[in-house]
């Protein structure tokens, strides 16, 4: 029976044979698996590579580096100090070894007679130094939206020149002026490239209309972080009548102008709220909408331009705020901190006003602004401080310094001395600082 089946059935008794091997298919397989591996770790890797630092950042985040701007001294006393030191050097030297005889050597004097080319020389020189720090140098535009007679809508601009004072890790900071950004729905800086980016409004001071931009970093293109620099502040303190500056910026209304001129006075002073500047008057020729930077012959930033602390008669000559005073402020906005204040107009009552005037040594107060947390702790004009938190207060620099100490909310005991019917009497009042916007 079964041998039956086996003829009814013959393909049972059929073996499959393997199929032959197709080597020439085999290894393009292979070259096009390999191919494909080789191509998926190309890109992985690009993948990897992009996503690292986007990943890094997400996870760890970078903090800001906090900006820390030393505070200026007067350089004479610092020469002053330095020579007594190097004078009692030379004669504890001249104790303890001989002193040689002095070789005499023939000295040949030659007369050059200056001619125009080395003027115009010494020009190109010093115009060289605004031109190499206009690169720390921005163009500022804050753009309003607003409608006219006609309900038609239109846009209107505000420029004003911008100082790059450092970054922070993550931004790049801009100082410039508030007035210019006021109200403004968007903020652009455009670099000395001309490539133009968004910015935004870090903090600024209601008081002095200085205001502090940023930019991410990651914004810019390596070509922009190539060519621009970092503003450097110099000492202010040590400038004198007849010092050569160079106003960068927009001195004369128009972007990266550059003009060069003398210093006329450094004793004008403005009292502003909580504070005392110094102004630089020069005889260098601006328009009333100037903005920028006074340089001294190194290139370190000396002065703010700043057109709206010039007085009558210098509407027409560039005006710049002492940017020593200016220091302890900046890096409160570089550093996104609130401007505290009090609400007074101060001035030093010195040893000589206070034997001609007859009052206590210490801070006068000029005066009270209405609404403000002096008027509201029970301030007066006249009053004579002489005490902050229990330290004594000399100075209208010392009384600066307490209160940028402070931050908006924070409270302060105040010592004053006020002047009754025969003698001055000392009140204490605890006045909480505020903000100005």
């Amino acid at each position: 029976m079964e041998e039956r089946e086996k003829e009814d059935f013959p393909f049972i008794r059929e073996k499959i044979k393997e199929k032959p091997l197709n080597k020439k298919k085999m290894f393009k397989q292979g070259g096009y698996t390999l191919v494909l591996a080789v191509l998926f770790g190309f890109v992985a890797c690009g993948v990897f590579t992009y996503m690292q630092p986007i990943m890094d950042n997400w996870i760890h985040p970078k903090e800001d580096k906090p900006i820390s701007i030393p505070k200026d001294e007067l350089a004479a006393e610092t020469e002053e100090l330095g020579t007594e030191a190097n004078d009692t050097e030379k004669v504890e030297e001249a104790d303890t070894e001989p002193v040689p005889e002095p070789v005499v050597t023939e000295t040949t004097i030659v007369k050059k007679e200056l001619e125009l080319e080395d003027y115009q020389e010494l020009q190109n020189k010093i115009y060289a130094v605004g031109k190499e720090k206009n690169s720390s140098i921005v163009t500022v535009t804050g753009v309003v939206s607003d409608t006219d007679w006609y309900n038609n809508a239109y846009e209107s601009k505000g420029q004003a020149s911008g100082i790059i004072i450092g970054d922070n890790n993550n931004e790049l900071l801009i100082l410039t002026e508030h007035k210019v950004i006021e109200a403004a729905e968007t903020i652009s800086v455009t670099f000395i490239n001309e490539v133009t980016v968004t910015a935004a409004l870090k903090k600024y001071d209601g008081n002095t209309g200085l205001a502090m931009l940023s930019v991410p970093l990651g914004e810019l293109d390596e070509n922009t972080r190539n060519v621009i620099s970092y503003g450097v502040l110099g000492n202010s303190l040590s400038l004198i009548q007849g010092n050569v500056v160079i106003a960068v910026g927009s001195p004369l209304g128009s972007n990266y102008s550059i003009a060069v001129g003398n210093v006329t006075s450094v004793s004008n002073e403005i009292h502003t709220i909580d504070n005392t500047y110094k102004v630089l008057t020069t005889d260098i020729v601006g328009s009333e909408n100037s903005s920028g930077a006074l340089l001294n012959l190194n290139g370190e930033i000396v002065g703010l331009i700043m057109q709206d602390y010039s007085s009558d008669g210098d509407e027409n000559t560039l005006v710049a705020v002492s940017i020593s005073e200016l220091k302890k402020l900046i890096e409160m906005l570089s550093n996104g901190r609130d401007i505290p204040y009090l609400g007074m107009r101060v001035a030093t009552a010195t040893e000589r006003i206070s034997k001609e005037y007859d009052i206590p040594k210490g801070v006068y107060v000029k005066e009270v602004l209405l609404d403000s947390p002096a008027l509201e702790a029970g301030l007066q004009t006249g009053d004579v401080i002489t005490e902050m938190d229990g330290e004594e207060i000399t100075s209208v620099e010392a009384y600066e310094d307490k209160v940028l100490s402070l931050k908006p909310g924070d409270s302060i005991e105040i010592a004053v001395k006020r002047q009754g019917m025969d003698e001055y009497s000392r009140v204490e009042y605890t006045v909480t600082a505020g903000k100005l916007d």
